[in-house]
């Protein structure tokens, strides 16, 4: 990127996109007494200028030398505190904090809910320009909140891997992750197993898919991979899988524990044993208020550490280091207790 993208917006700018004179420019953006002497169609080319540009006002950086104010913005996609996935997004916030806290920033929480959803655009401009940068965070993401921003070149780092040219992002390593739960599976003895994938086709579910065709072409296992939706998992559909030769079950999990639950539950309908008759992996642990009393096997996502490098990769921006950064961190690995090598054939069970 040239210098000249890099550059934020001036009043300048906008008095050159607006046809008038930057005094005019002032006037509209501080809502001077003297503006109502201004032509309406003027105040409003001035406006459209403004949103064009993606100018947003900031008077405390501007009485800052450099234009900086040491302050990091959150903002999430999803609602701030869902109860139903109280700490799924826990961890994230709390990284934020604290690693924003030890290098001297404070934060702002943007949130920006429209009638039409969350938009960092509602209003028209790019709300988030109160502080140095921010960091992004959430499923339901709007991709073209995301092109814009970096279009714009507002420094932002997004926690995950999103498919968006151009945007920093930490994310987990979900493809290195799953692929050594199927090397493990495979060295196990398992040779038929099911990927119970998430009903969304997101960046994270993308990752644990390709990890998944990695194993097993290194094993040169069978691909089965079926698409769960929530209340899908029934005890006959456990059941026609054993009889079907499945011994594994590869579970990518949601922000709550309900695929997980239901795979326990129908289980327990089909008396099917976990893991001596059906081994199971969670892709990424299951909230520590879950439902299920089971220590999964599978791995854990650093969603403190991705946050703290989020912050850290941010400030990297701010302070003119490589213009676009991404990392990915390694899923430690949970023992847990739903797997085992699998069960000799015969036996008097129903498959």
């Amino acid at each position: 990127m040239n210098a000249q993208k890099r550059r934020k917006p001036t009043q300048i700018d906008i008095a050159r996109l607006a046809g008038v004179s930057q005094s005019t420019v002032s006037l509209v953006l501080n809502e001077d007494p003297a503006r109502s002497q201004i032509p309406a169609a003027t105040r409003q080319r001035v406006t459209d200028a403004i949103r064009e540009l993606g100018y947003t006002a900031n008077p405390a950086a501007r009485s800052l030398k450099g234009g900086r104010n040491h302050l990091l913005g959150l903002y999430t996609f999803e609602t701030v505190f869902p109860l139903d996935q109280r700490d799924f997004y826990y961890p994230f916030l709390l990284g934020v904090e604290e690693e924003a806290a030890e290098r001297g920033y404070d934060l702002v929480l943007f949130t920006s809910a429209g009638s039409d959803g969350r938009s960092i655009y509602a209003g028209g401009v790019n709300r988030l320009g109160v502080a140095d940068g921010c960091v992004l965070l959430g499923r339901h993401i709007r991709r073209d909140d995301l092109e814009r921003l970096v279009g714009e070149d507002f420094p932002v780092v997004f926690i995950g891997r999103r498919g968006v040219e151009e945007l920093s992002f930490v994310a987990a390593d979900y493809a290195a992750a799953t692929r050594e739960v199927v090397l493990k599976l495979a060295g196990l003895g398992h040779r038929d197993l099911l990927y119970l994938a998430a009903p969304e086709d997101s960046e994270p579910s993308q990752d644990r898919a390709e990890g998944y065709r990695q194993g097993l072409a290194e094993t040169g296992l069978a691909h089965d991979e079926r698409v769960v939706e929530p209340g899908e998992i029934t005890a006959d559909r456990l059941t026609e899988w054993l009889a079907g030769g499945v011994t594994a079950i590869v579970v990518e999990p949601t922000e709550d524990d309900r695929v997980a639950v239901a795979l326990q539950e129908a289980a327990g309908r089909a008396r099917i044993d976990i893991p001596g008759d059906l081994s199971v992996v969670l892709l990424g642990d299951p909230p520590s208020w879950s439902a299920s009393p089971r220590d999964w096997t599978g791995f854990s996502i650093p969603r403190t550490e991705m946050a703290r490098a989020a912050v850290e990769m941010l400030i990297d921006l701010l302070e003119d280091r490589p213009a676009r950064r991404t990392l990915f961190l390694p899923c430690p690995p949970v023992e847990g207790d739903s797997v085992a090598p699998p069960r000799a054939t015969g036996g008097d069970r129903p498959w």
